[in-house]
């Protein structure tokens, strides 16, 4: 149990790092849309600084395998959401983004969600299942992804409009949150394969499963979604956003699909009752928009001085009479 404990924890620096580093290369680069995947990727990939940041983030998956094997779910997801802290700090530090009080608020709310359901747990009476049925996975999952790409595209239509307040995310949050939400049940479901005996059966099971196909299909669309994303909200609160959904998304089906149960008992199951709708409320009152940009204060005057007939020779700009692109010619200048 704690060495799962210890790569949750693990992959939540990986995860964090990973985001900000893609995050700060983004910022780098030309403006991407989820409508040119060709050119986006050929932005990214020339990225040194992406690439790193990708590197963490496939690291951070293979944490998270480790994770799925020995933790409950529920237990998983309630140590992945601390890693928002992790998050603010690093987006604080290296990216220079600023979190309002009522976003503090929110992360401070959101810890006090984690530790309600972490109080939840009991060691040796919590099971960690290995199969779901298929058709139930499915079930599941395809029209999360659906939801999660038509959601996304109504942003994006949004957020074309002229005249709109600034958009802090929320939606592309969520969108991303619930394609990571289905990666984070394949993950679960392809760590529940390795346990099979011999590489070659374990692959043959793997191969017949959902798991790799819905992997394919959330890694390359999550891929272009959270990019374009990311350029264009502040990392310290559309991953925040983002976790959140996967967590819950994760626990709550996740926990019904693989057939893990719930705590009988009744103090237990209302800790982890309560700390999903925790979680799931300041989701909701997290704020839609980003305040407006403070106006600039209105620049002084420059003073013209005059010359000895008393007409306005030139501007006061601290350059010397005839030098740089905006000298005016002098008089004389042209006559012959």
């Amino acid at each position: 149990m704690w060495w799962g404990v210890a790569a949750a924890l693990l992959a939540n620096l990986l995860y964090s790092a990973g985001f900000v580093l893609e995050k700060r290369a983004l910022a780098a680069l030309p403006e991407v849309s989820v409508r040119q995947p060709a050119r986006l990727l050929r932005l990214v990939l020339g990225s040194p600084l992406w690439i790193g940041g990708s590197l963490s983030l496939a690291s951070g998956f293979g944490a998270q395998l480790v994770v799925y094997r020995t933790l409950p779910i529920a237990a998983a997801q309630g140590i992945f959401v601390s890693g928002l802290v992790i998050l603010v700090l690093l987006s604080s530090v290296l990216l220079g983004e600023e979190t309002s009080g009522r976003e503090r608020y929110a992360l401070g709310a959101i810890l006090l969600a984690l530790l309600m359901v972490v109080l939840s747990l009991k060691e040796g009476s919590d099971t960690v299942s290995h199969s779901a049925p298929a058709p139930l996975i499915l079930l599941v999952c395809v029209p999360s992804l659906a939801l999660g790409v038509w959601l996304y595209g109504s942003a994006e239509r949004r957020a074309r409009h002229r005249h709109r307040m600034p958009t802090t995310g929320v939606e592309y949050g969520v969108a991303v949150g619930l394609l990571y939400g289905v990666s984070s049940l394949a993950i679960k479901g392809v760590s529940s394969h390795l346990t099979a005996s011999g590489f070659g059966g374990a692959v043959l099971a793997l191969l017949r499963s959902p798991y790799p196909y819905l992997l394919l299909f959330t890694g390359v669309f999550g891929l272009i979604m959270s990019q374009a994303a990311l350029q264009r909200c502040r990392a310290s609160l559309i991953v925040p956003v983002c976790t959140t959904v996967t967590c819950l998304f994760t626990a709550v089906l996740g926990t019904l699909a693989f057939g893990e149960a719930l705590p009988e008992d009744p103090l237990r199951l209302a800790l982890r009752i309560g700390g999903t709708a925790l979680a799931v409320s300041v989701l909701l009152a997290m704020p839609k928009h980003d305040p407006p940009a403070k106006p600039q204060p209105p620049q002084p005057k420059r003073e013209l001085i005059s010359d000895e007939s008393g007409r306005p020779a030139a501007e006061d700009t601290g350059v010397p009479a005839g030098q740089g692109a905006a000298a005016s010619p002098r008089e004389g200048d042209g006559e012959h």
